[in-house]
């Protein structure tokens, strides 16, 4: 919460609480209604939303997988949105919601062609990851090619959504992405004990009363699903999905939870805490999936190294 006020106060001009409260109450405030109320509220509220469901989606594929590396946007989910993005920006001259639209669509379908490809989801999670990263790779051919092509002044558009950015964040994306977090977040904190026990193995689980196809499935549809809405919005912001998950594990140390809602809080924290840097730390502003990249690059490679020494399989 702090970082939400923080971003919503702080800026080129700074405003008070009492002015922002009285914008968000409604009220005329000169300079504020404009700067607060059309800009910064729907900026800070996307960034919330996609933190959120960032966290919560890369925590419930990291442990349905048992796999530390495991999030949407390395598996592969994430990068139809982006393909669909960067076709819609660079072809077809679209922009705003008409764009985050065909990403989700596209997002969602390539979610199901890796769920197809790995066998309708009796898969192992090194499976799964080895399918994505060829989905993604080819992918990313893609959208070299479609920039290669295109006009030059397109490509700085193309360019933004990719490195994942909140500049764009209006109220029309709010309804739509916190609707699905909602909905969504409220199944995976629905299945969250079933989720806790069907990482103890497929056998496991189902020696314990899970129905493990029937529970594998929607966790699977809600997680990319809430992926997907996400990407949509905001663009592919790196290692948010990846970082909340064992963040908050570290933090919060061992348990028998699930750790749904708090890596979804920690999600939040990382693209506010991320874009407020990106805005004020730097010598220019910085989309907040520069600054997410930045920080998750290093502790990816920080987590290979230690799973190396541990002689754990990721």
């Amino acid at each position: 919460m702090t970082l939400w006020w923080a971003l919503v106060l702080s800026g080129s001009t700074w405003y008070s609480p009492a002015e922002v409260l009285a914008v968000i109450a409604g009220h005329d405030v000169p300079g504020a209604s404009f700067a607060v109320g059309q800009l910064r509220l729907p900026r800070a509220l996307v960034g919330l939303l996609a933190g959120l469901a960032f966290g919560m989606a890369g925590r419930t594929c990291q442990t349905m997988l048992r796999n530390q590396l495991a999030s949407p946007d390395i598996i592969g989910i994430t990068s139809g949105a982006s393909t669909a993005a960067v076709f819609a920006i660079l072809v077809l001259g679209w922009s705003g919601m008409r764009v985050n639209l065909l990403a989700l669509g596209c997002g969602l379908g390539t979610a199901l062609v890796i769920y197809l490809l790995s066998g309708a989801g009796r898969m192992q999670g090194g499976r799964l990851i080895l399918i994505g990263i060829g989905i993604s790779a080819m992918f990313s051919s893609l959208i070299s090619y479609l920039q290669l092509k295109a006009s030059i002044y397109n490509v700085a558009d193309a360019m933004r959504w990719l490195s994942g950015s909140l500049a764009d964040a209006s109220w029309g994306q709010v309804p739509l992405l916190g609707g699905a977090v909602v909905v969504l977040g409220g199944v995976l904190l629905a299945l969250g004990r079933d989720l806790t026990t069907l990482s103890l193995g497929e056998e496991a689980a189902a020696g314990l009363g899970v129905a493990v196809d029937r529970t594998r499935l929607l966790l699977l549809l809600a997680m990319v699903a809430l992926a997907a809405f996400a990407t949509a919005a905001t663009g592919p912001i790196a290692f948010v999905a990846f970082l909340a998950g064992p963040i908050t594990a570290r933090l919060v140390g061992r348990s028998d939870r699930s750790l749904l809602a708090p890596s979804a809080l920690m999600g939040a924290a990382i693209v506010l805490g991320a874009d407020l840097a990106g805005q004020h730390l730097f010598p220019t502003a910085l989309p907040v999936g520069v600054v997410t990249g930045i920080v998750g690059a290093p502790y990816l490679l920080a987590q290979l190294v230690r799973l190396n020494r541990e002689g754990v399989s990721a």
